[in-house]
Parts: structure tokens; C-alpha cells; sequence
């Protein structure tokens, strides 16, 4: 079992070679600490189910020597996983004071309160883990209280950047700056271990500021309703949303339990001092239409979000022909079907839109390549290890380090156990990160049984067969034949016709026999005949009645 000597090791169990589900084990001394706990959005291939949680099993067979679990911000993809894989670990967790809210909340819905252990964090403080000193360096980002860790370990200093950008307006924090970063490059740094989401993107990710003093003077000028969308973490985006309301002079509606949330956290923890007193539903539509504008949930085509539900007529608010909707937000990759579909039912009610490709109504929190050249000139590191990213973006900012003289930069994918000193840094060992699916109220593989068969179901559908075995061991009367999901339709009728005659052939040549291999014979049989007639291989269960 591997148990950290006097080394500094990296292991990845989320986040590398995927967007999403962001969990860093750094072990030293043999003893580790986890650097986020995050989850990610299932896709289709996972039918039924919602969202991705990392499968921590290395860490829990050594659950005695971890430390504690130390946060960067409250996104999801870092800390969605909490409320069910933390009190296994029994560790503590530390966070500041947005975030640690942000995951309370989280705990108290699933009952863990006092089940888990939170530490809430000064912002600039240090975090005194064993062989490991965490001081958190504050990043923008476009959640309030992005930070990064800057890691004193007894084999040089880590600094991890969590998610990040570079914005000299970023409305509701005070980054660390250009001279703080850089004294800390003074001083040494042995690897930085970097978001790697926008290394494609040849520009800045652009600043909040700008964005706030767009959105007012083009929600001052829009006649009608207007209904804006954007990520409900981003803090800056609804203090700039609150003002442009104020500045247009028009009321506002909030739709959406997740912006409902995020108000309540920002105001407990200091921010939307200034955010204006919010109207219902019924209100916002008794008032003009150009007296109202609603910040709504689900620019990204979530099918239960109030975006959704308005552009299917489903919800109390309404929106008409004349009427303005502003996506201040940009698709997600893999969204872009479901983000299509609400922007055709609104094309349809004749709403007008207008996105980020319209109007500079959005900037990225993560880092385009001009900002990461910046952060390896300022902090200088040894090593360069790219995380948060697909393949492609990590070995895309490698690449971008070799070429601003980074000494060494090392690739690397979840499962991949990495010794990052004494010596070069280099790959020892493949240990498991899998993935886990929440399915309803149940934890279970992603690779398991259970979803394999369901997305055999999905593709091919499913058939069924029973017969009645009598007393004398003798089968009676015809096989009873059901399906789902099998595209047999028209010809329905037809196919039962030689269905039945042909496994009445099987079910007439037994006599007592073996009932498992008829059973088998019958299943075999009947995925045949399916195949033949629709080309498709279902799922086949047989039932045998014995009286």
C-alpha cells in the first residue's frame, strides 16, 4: 500500500483529463490532505442519473492518515461532493467564510451537521496540516472568495491555483496583485498546479467591471420586459444585474431557488450589501412591462430550471413578442443541444435574445493563455502541472509553459500518482479513480451492473417471456410475451405470430428436464427473433410459473 516516505507525492482522483469533480491528494511524510471535493453533471451515458462523484476508494483505505480536506471556492465541481463522501473520510474540512456557508447549508439538508467537522478560514490565513502549511491566496474568480493555496511542504512549496483569472475590476473581491504573486515567485516556488480550462482561448478572460457597465447601459435602453440568465454563483454578476436594475429604474423578480440561495449566502457573508428588495411572481406581472426585469436560473438548458419552465409557458412568469432575454453566461460544451432547444421556443414567441456573441455581456473565470503567461513569469515555478482540463487543454498549457521556459512540465490524468520531489518530478504508480453515479437515493459504480444494463435498456430495449410449468412438470398453454422499448409497432401482431410458434418449439421438447438451460434456450431464442425482425439486441428475462 502506498504510504508517502520523505517525499511530496500528487495524486489526482478528479479534474484531470475532465472539466469537473475537482479532488488533489498531496502526501507527505505519510500523511496526506485532500485539496477539494467536487462532483460533476452526468451526460446522457449515464441514463437516469444526475450528477458524477469521484470514487475515493485510495484515499479511504488510508483514511487514518489523512489530515483534513482544505477548499478553494464553493463551485460544484469542488465541493458538490461533500454531502456524500465526507463523513466517511472523517476529516475536517476548512473553508472561508462564503464557502464554508455555501457547504453548512449542504450538510443541513443532508442531515450531516454534526456529522462533519468545518472549519471556517480567515481570508488570508493559513491552514497547519501535519507536514503541510496551506495559505490561502486570494484569485478571482466568478464565484465570491476564489482562492488559491499556496502549500509549504517540508520539499519546496506548491501552489495550487484552484480555478482563477485576472481582473483588476472584479467588483466583489481584492485578488492578490501583481506584486504580492510575484514576491511569492521570490521566494521559491517548486511546482504550480494550474486551471487549464481556457489554455486554447488567445485572450484575457476579461473583467467583471466591464461587463457590470455594459449590462447597465444596454438594460437601460431595452424597451419591454426583460429576463437576464446567468450562473447563480457568480456573486459579481448579480451585484452588476441588481444595479442595472436600480439604474433602469425597474423592479426585480428573482425565479429560482438556487439564485434564492446564493442572495441569502452573499448577504450573510458581506456581499449585495446594495441589492435591491425583490418582487413575487404575481407582482412582476401585475406591474408594464418595461417597470420589471427577472434574473431567472438555467442559461444552460437545465430541463427543471425557471429558463426552462418560462420558454414551455409552465411557469408563473411570462414572457411575449417584444420581450428581451439576455444569456449572461456562455454554453458549457455539452449543453449546447439542451441550451438550443429553450432559445427555439422563445424564437417562437417571438423574444428577442441576446448573448454573449451579441453583446459583451459575459466574461469567463478561468484564465486564457495571456493570463497564464503572466502567472509563469510572476511566480516562476520548477514544475508545471496542469490539472482541471480535458487532455487537450492540459497538454495545451504544457506546452505553453515549455515555451515560456518552464524547466519541466508533467501531463498527467486522474489515477496517475505522481513524486514531485526529491529529484524530478516523475510518474511511479497507476492507482484507482473511478467514478461513482448518484442514482436516486443510491451511491453506486459508474462501471457496475446496474448501468450497464440500464444503457442496454436505453439503446435496445427490453423483452420479457413467462410460461406456466404444471404439476405434472409439463409445460401448459403458450408463452406470454412482453416488451419495452422495442420498435415492433406495425408489425406487432405478425412478429407475436412466429415469436410464440418458434418458442413453443423449445417449451414442447421439455420433459422435467433442466429448467435453467430452457430458460436460457428461451432467452437465447427470443433475442434472436427480436434481432431478426428490428436489428436491435434487447434485454431478455425469462419467467418460469411452477405450479
Amino acid at each position: 500500500m502506498v504510504k508517502p516516505a520523505d517525499e511530496l507525492l500528487f495524486l489526482a482522483l478528479g479534474g484531470s483529463g475532465e472539466i469537473g469533480m475537482n479532488v488533489n491528494l498531496y502526501g507527505c511524510q505519510g500523511k496526506w490532505i485532500m485539496v477539494d471535493l467536487g462532483l460533476s453533471f452526468a451526460d446522457p451515458y449515464y441514463p437516469g442519473v444526475d450528477l458524477v462523484l469521484p470514487d475515493l476508494e485510495f484515499i479511504e483505505q488510508r483514511a487514518d492518515d489523512l489530515l483534513g480536506i482544505v477548499l478553494t471556492h464553493g463551485h460544484e465541481d469542488h465541493i458538490g461532493a461533500i454531502p456524500y463522501l465526507a463523513a466517511d473520510l472523517g476529516v475536517p474540512l476548512y473553508a472561508t467564510s462564503f464557502t464554508a456557508d455555501l457547504i453548512r447549508r449542504k450538510l443541513d439538508e443532508a442531515g450531516l451537521v454534526d456529522q462533519v467537522e468545518l472549519h471556517v478560514v480567515d481570508l488570508d490565513s493559513i491552514v497547519d496540516l501535519g507536514p503541510f502549511s496551506c495559505q490561502y491566496i486570494p484569485l478571482a474568480h466568478s464565484i465570491a472568495e476564489g482562492n488559491a493555496l499556496l502549500i509549504n511542504t517540508p520539499h519546496g512549496r506548491i501552489f495550487h491555483t484552484g480555478d482563477w483569472k485576472l481582473d483588476d475590476d472584479s467588483i466583489i473581491s481584492s485578488p492578490a496583485t501583481q506584486e504580492q504573486l510575484s514576491k511569492i515567485g521570490d521566494e521559491g516556488v517548486l511546482a504550480l498546479v494550474c486551471d487549464s480550462t481556457n489554455a486554447f482561448s488567445n485572450a484575457e478572460s476579461g473583467s467583471e467591471g466591464v461587463v457590470r457597465d455594459n449590462l447597465i447601459e444596454l438594460i437601460k435602453g431595452l424597451p419591454n420586459r426583460i429576463l437576464v440568465t446567468s450562473f447563480a454563483s457568480n456573486i459579481a454578476r448579480l451585484d452588476s444585474l441588481g444595479k442595472a436594475a436600480k439604474a433602469a429604474k425597474r423592479q426585480l423578480c428573482v425565479a429560482g431557488r438556487s439564485l434564492d440561495r446564493m442572495i441569502e449566502v452573499g448577504q450573510a457573508n458581506g456581499y449585495l450589501k446594495d441589492f435591491p428588495a425583490t418582487i413575487e411572481f404575481d407582482e412582476a406581472m401585475r406591474l408594464p412591462r418595461n417597470q420589471v426585469m427577472i434574473i431567472a436560473t438555467g442559461g444552460q438548458g437545465e430541463p427543471r430550471a425557471a429558463l426552462s419552465r418560462i420558454a414551455s409557458d409552465t411557469h408563473p412568469i411570462k414572457v411575449e413578442k417584444g420581450d428581451h432575454i439576455l444569456f449572461s453566461s456562455k454554453q458549457i460544451p455539452g449543453n449546447e443541444i439542451a441550451i438550443g432547444r429553450i432559445q427555439n421556443a422563445l424564437a417562437e414567441a417571438d423574444v428577442e435574445m441576446i448573448t454573449e456573441k451579441q453583446a459583451h455581456i459575459h466574461v469567463s473565470g478561468h484564465p486564457g493563455r495571456p493570463e497564464l503567461v503572466k502567472f509563469y513569469q510572476w511566480l516562476r515555478p520548477e514544475i508545471l502541472l496542469p490539472v482541471h482540463g480535458e487532455m487537450r487543454h492540459m497538454k495545451e498549457q504544457a506546452k505553453l509553459g515549455r515555451e515560456n521556459n518552464i524547466s519541466q512540465t508533467i501531463v498527467q490524468k486522474n489515477g496517475q500518482l505522481l513524486r514531485l520531489a526529491p529529484g524530478k518530478a516523475v510518474h511511479i504508480s497507476h492507482e484507482r479513480a473511478g467514478r461513482l453515479l448518484l442514482d436516486g437515493d443510491m451511491i453506486i459504480e459508474a462501471d457496475g451492473a446496474t448501468m450497464n444494463e440500464r444503457r442496454k435498456l436505453s439503446f435496445h430495449g427490453q423483452a420479457s417471456v413467462a410460461f406456466f410449468i404444471g404439476e405434472n412438470g409439463r409445460v401448459q398453454g403458450d408463452p406470454i410475451i412482453s416488451m419495452l422499448g422495442v420498435p415492433l409497432e406495425i408489425e406487432i401482431d405478425e412478429f407475436m405470430d412466429e415469436a410464440v410458434e418458434e418458442l413453443n418449439e423449445i417449451l414442447r421438447a421439455f420433459n422435467k428436464g433442466d429448467l435453467e438451460k430452457l430458460k436460457e434456450k428461451m432467452r437465447i431464442a427470443l433475442r434472436k427473433i427480436i434481432r431478426q425482425w428490428t436489428g436491435k439486441k434487447p434485454v431478455v428475462t425469462v419467467l418460469a410459473v411452477e405450479a
